[in-house]
């Protein structure tokens, strides 16, 4: 019986041994089953984005739609950027195509005083010296290659008077005018029949010009040509009247003698006393009336992007409800305009700072008829003297107005990245018809009269060389730009919030 016992005891033992080994197997298979969902899960995590994707190269497959997307606009973007530069800069180039064609719109008056006027016309004197040159400048004006505008003009178109021709210079009915003096031909008479040592040739004929009007004009083009005139005439009247004196002194040993005190009574005879008008003077001046003013137009153009992120502040709700639209576009007109006003005033006080001229003080300032001097210290003869300045600073604030806003509207409208090509545009355009003579370009540039910067250069100029005035041309044609531009203003600034609340994208998305 207690062998039984025993048996039962010991296959109990085994029987709970077998059951412990299960459950342990059961447990580990559960823990290595559970390791091994841990691990899967955590690497579908990987593939879902939990770690950034690899990268991949130029040509892999999953590009392919990529590649065909940035091939197709960059081919559109590269051919429409190659059109505009084609179209766009033949503007520039396109302004000196037709200069030889249109030297002729480049007035030269030619007139001739000679024995022609009291009391050198009943003298009984033959005039030799104003004749022969305006019959050489007749020459020039009939022969097919091109030439200035020459006009032989009588003097009684000015009353008799040279200083009328120079007025009428002053005033821009013409860019250079020959005179002949009323006694041209009777002094030479005169030098060679009393052996006047002092005669003086210059004497004889006036160039009267004003550089400071258009000192490209007057370098490139005017003064060549003339210069080929004046020496010709010189040659010829020389050569015409050394014929005429040395016959009548083969029968006159007495005028023989004279002449040989007088010789350059015979040759070169007569010369030319030039009267520049206007120097372009002080050389610092022309930033002020050229390539600096291209600086105005960069100026305002990028003043919008500058000051815009200051009036989106009133729109954003940030601890403060929106600004009403419509007053917001009354305060950024108002903020512009003031930015303008001082801005302008920076740009103006750079001449000022590089000592242009702003107080006045030049001999024959304000007389048509006179020289000013560029000697002794003088500079460029102002229009307005102390006041000078003020006018400058305001017509450069119109000036900006008239440039600045329309870039603003451009800018609103069309947006970003196309405003770059606007300011080339709004640069080439303004340039080729401001710093160079619309005169001299082929007829389709005649909008240039109408664009803004033309009669900033022009009144910029007549302030500070005492130019010819039309300052209230100049100011009338700033202020009509900034008016069309002012009421264009609010319909921008609604279009570009219309652009905004509709998702319109000017360019890629």
């Amino acid at each position: 019986m207690s062998t039984n016992l025993k048996d039962r005891r010991t296959e109990r033992v085994a029987e709970g041994d077998t059951q412990a080994q299960r459950e342990a197997g059961s447990d580990e298979t559960s823990g290595e089953a559970q390791k091994g969902e841990e691990s899967q899960n955590g690497s579908d995590q990987e593939k879902q984005g939990g770690g950034p994707p690899a990268s991949v190269g130029f040509w892999d497959h999953r590009l392919h739609h990529v590649r065909k997307e940035a091939f197709t606009k960059w081919t559109i973007t590269t051919g429409f950027l190659m059109a505009f530069i084609l179209g766009c800069l033949s503007l520039y180039w396109g302004v000196f195509t037709h200069i030889e064609e249109n030297l002729s719109t480049l007035i030269v008056y030619v007139v001739d005083f000679d024995a022609q006027a009291a009391p050198f016309n009943t003298s009984g004197i033959q005039p030799v010296v104003g004749p022969q040159i305006v019959q050489l400048a007749q020459q020039l004006v009939a022969s097919p290659t091109p030439n200035l505008g020459y006009r032989s003009l009588p003097p009684s178109d000015f009353n008799y008077d040279p200083l009328l021709v120079r007025q009428a210079v002053y005033d821009w009915d013409a860019w250079v005018a020959i005179i002949v003096n009323p006694n041209a031909t009777s002094m030479l008479y005169s030098a060679v029949q009393n052996g006047n040592a002092s005669y003086d040739p210059m004497g004889a004929c006036q160039l009267v010009y004003l550089q400071a009007r258009d000192e490209t004009n007057w370098s490139n083009y005017l003064f060549p040509h003339i210069s080929q005139l004046l020496t010709q005439a010189t040659s010829t009247v020389g050569q015409v009247w050394a014929r005429q004196t040395l016959q009548d002194a083969t029968s006159n040993q007495t005028l023989l003698q004279s002449m040989s005190q007088a010789p350059q009574a015979v040759s070169p005879a007569i010369g030319f006393s030039m009267y520049n008008l206007r120097p372009f003077y002080p050389y610092v001046a022309t930033p002020a009336v050229s390539i600096g003013l291209i600086y105005l137009i960069i100026v305002s153009f990028f003043s919008f992007s500058f000051y815009l992120p200051i009036h989106f502040k009133y729109l954003k709700p940030e601890g403060h409800p929106p600004l009403k639209f419509w007053q917001l576009v009354l305060w950024r007109w108002c903020a512009t305009i003031s930015a303008y006003f001082m801005l302008s005033l920076a740009y103006s006080l750079i001449s000022l700072a590089f000592q242009i001229n702003f107080y006045g003080g030049v001999p024959h300032t304000g007389d048509p008829t006179q020289v000013t001097p560029i000697v002794d210290g003088y500079k460029n003869a102002n229009a307005y003297g102390h006041g000078a300045f003020p006018v400058y600073w305001m017509l450069n604030f119109f000036g900006m107005i008239a440039l600045g806003l329309a870039c603003e509207n451009v800018a609103m409208i069309i947006g970003q990245p196309w405003t770059g090509l606007w300011l080339i545009f709004w640069v080439i355009t303004n340039v080729s018809t401001s710093f160079y003579d619309v005169g001299l370009e082929p007829g389709f540039f005649q909008w240039g009269y109408a664009w803004p910067l033309h009669y900033v250069v022009e009144g910029s100029r007549q302030i500070l060389f005492d130019l010819h005035s039309r300052i209230g041309l100049d100011f009338g044609v700033l202020i009509a730009w900034g008016a069309v531009n002012t009421a264009l203003f609010p319909f921008a600034c609604y279009f570009m919030r219309w652009k905004s609340k509709h998702h319109v994208h000017e360019y890629y998305k």
